[in-house]
């Protein structure tokens, strides 16, 4: 289901907790509203539909990858980047780093780790802040 796009910065302010396999419901909206949104929008985090569980959805290129429980547990090669979210006005500068490993569970609950690097990797620190509670 395509879900209205949470613009409380309150709300949006606030950590997530942990997903469980009976979270599979919310990934699946978040695919739902990332589809609905793609014109402008690559990466989604469960807050920004309103529900707060440590979900995010990240374009990859030709599908959207679904990661629960993500924690970012290497990274290096630290840049200035500018971006915008749909869930704020306007852009923001903000630090992220050009490679990192990443550990997560996919939508059968199978436990991954996986290194991503580039605009992939951005998306991802990018939703991971929002599950922290980190508004850009």
């Amino acid at each position: 289901m395509v879900r209205e796009i949470c613009r409380d910065v309150l709300f949006l302010g606030q950590k997530s907790e942990s997903a469980k396999k009976e979270n599979i419901d919310v990934a699946q909206d978040l695919l739902d509203t990332l589809a609905f949104n793609a014109e402008r929008c690559v990466g989604m985090a469960a807050n920004m539909i309103g529900i707060k569980k440590r979900i995010i959805v990240v374009n990859v290129g030709l599908k959207n990858m679904i990661m629960f429980n993500p924690v970012i547990t290497k990274k290096h090669g630290e840049y200035e980047a500018e971006e915008g979210c749909l869930s704020l006005i306007g852009v923001r500068k903000t630090t992220r780093y050009k490679d990192i490993e990443v550990e997560y569970h996919d939508m059968n609950f199978k436990q991954h780790k996986d290194h991503f690097s580039g605009w992939t990797a951005q998306i991802i620190q990018h939703e991971c802040d929002h599950m922290d509670g980190i508004i850009i």
